[in-house]
């Protein structure tokens, strides 16, 4: 059993190894470029060693905002090794792209805004001030954007066109939706002929973690067909929308957007910063409709097909993040936090796992659909945090701590016996121990 001292060096020793320069990978091999949301929790842990530095990890963010104010989910390293990643998304297709770098032509959940915020607390007024009135502009174009083209019929709750965006990269209620409905015909051909264990063999994240460890090859060739269909409408939103056929308006997605959005009210008023008036307006009308994607025979809230509306009742950890955006009631808070603490469902050995413990789909090792991750333990301690809920944050704000303690820096873990899996070395399980060492520190 290593100390908290212990913990909080070696974790920053993971960071330190995964920098590289103006970011930090996530992870060594399997994850070399920069990820928008894991640079967001990186600099969360990083403000308490080398504030300098966490900002570094924010500002260069900005390197690959798009010109319509897009953040995108990656910025691909120059390497010419990496030529194949850059040409996946082929992400100078589209006018609107950034010049000189290349990136991806999805996003991720908006973490920046609350990134800027904390890391805004370690520095002092003058410094702060300068900060935010920096990081502001970027990140009012980058929610305007949001709004303009993922809400595109202004109802409140902005849409995702893959997977990805999430974050939550094969959570079961995209995946279900996926393999029910919207499965291409070849790879509906390769899942019936039983050809993915030999496509399996070519797969390249398979040499840096086991495969069962990661998404099924049927997903991933899913998730694959939908890049294609996003390069070959040049990134275009209203092509895309124009024959959508995947575009889900994610719980997780939008319960992130709202505390963005208030992080980012807190800083306006902070320095005077007038928002748009349009934003402004949009961010109202988010809170209010997340309270249409509650389901009151179950007491949850789920996902929505943005065509349909329907619906997507399929429980996993975005279940409990209408916590951490806190615009919803106390009385429903109080019903996910009963979720939490149910033994059948999230309150599992070493909480959280991402998928309930009695779902169809739990698999304790499988990436997204039940492993415990630090980060969405982190959003949910927040969330308990908004509540009043502070025994129970500082509970698993221990446990997490104590889990890291048991099996290291990896990037998920065994809900029931702890096992590390995924990527060892993970900077975002590291930055963010260290964050949690520094908020509950042992009394």
């Amino acid at each position: 059993m290593h100390s908290d001292e212990d913990l909080l060096k070696n974790a920053q020793a993971v960071l330190d190894m995964n920098d590289r320069g103006n970011y930090t990978q996530p992870a060594h091999g399997l994850y070399p470029h920069q990820w928008l949301w894991d640079s967001c929790f990186i600099a969360i842990g990083m403000r308490h060693l080398d504030v300098g530095r966490a900002q570094k990890e924010l500002t260069s963010l900005l390197r690959g905002q798009w010109h319509n104010g897009m953040l995108p989910n990656i910025i691909f390293r120059e390497d010419a090794v990496y030529g194949p990643d850059r040409n996946a998304w082929q992400s100078w297709l589209s006018p609107y792209s950034p010049d000189k770098v290349a990136t991806t032509g999805i996003t991720q959940p908006p973490m920046l805004a609350e990134a800027v915020l904390q890391v805004g607390k370690k520095l002092d007024w003058p410094e702060r001030r300068n900060w935010y009135d920096k990081m502001l502009p970027h990140l009012v174009d980058y929610h305007e954007w949001l709004y303009k083209d993922r809400d595109p019929h202004k109802e409140g709750l902005v849409l995702q066109i893959h997977p990805w965006e999430t974050g939550l990269d094969n959570t079961p209620p995209w995946m279900q939706e996926l393999n029910e409905h919207l499965l291409p015909i070849w790879v509906r051909f390769i899942r019936r002929f039983k050809l993915d264990s030999i496509i399996g063999l070519f797969r390249r994240d398979a040499r840096s973690v086991p495969m069962d460890e990661r998404f099924s090859v049927v997903e991933s060739l899913a998730m694959f067909d939908v890049q294609l269909r996003l390069k070959r409408k040049s990134h275009d939103i209203d092509k895309i929308l124009d024959h959508a056929l995947f575009a889900i308006e994610d719980l997780n997605f939008n319960c992130i957007l709202i505390r963005a959005n208030s992080c980012l009210k807190e800083m306006s008023k902070a320095v005077k910063y007038e928002l748009p008036k349009n934003l402004l307006d949009s961010m109202t009308g988010t809170e209010e409709a997340l309270e249409q994607l509650w389901e009151p025979y179950s007491g949850q809230y789920y996902s929505r097909d943005f065509v349909t509306h329907k619906l997507l009742k399929t429980t996993s950890i975005a279940t409990l993040l209408p916590l951490y955006a806190g615009s919803i009631s106390k009385e429903r808070a109080g019903k996910l936090v009963k979720l939490l603490e149910n033994r059948g469902v999230f309150a599992a050995n070493y909480p959280v796992p991402s998928v309930p413990l009695s779902s169809p789909s739990f698999n304790p090792k499988a990436y997204w659909q039940g492993p415990t991750w630090v980060n969405t333990n982190w959003l949910i301690i927040k969330g308990l945090e908004n509540y009043g809920y502070n025994d129970e944050a500082r509970q698993l704000a221990r446990n997490t701590i104590k889990l890291v303690e048991k099996s290291s820096f990896n990037e998920y873990f065994d809900p029931i016996n702890g096992k590390p899996y995924g990527a060892e070395n993970f900077s975002w399980t590291a930055s963010l121990s260290i964050d949690l060492l520094k908020s509950y520190s042992q009394d």
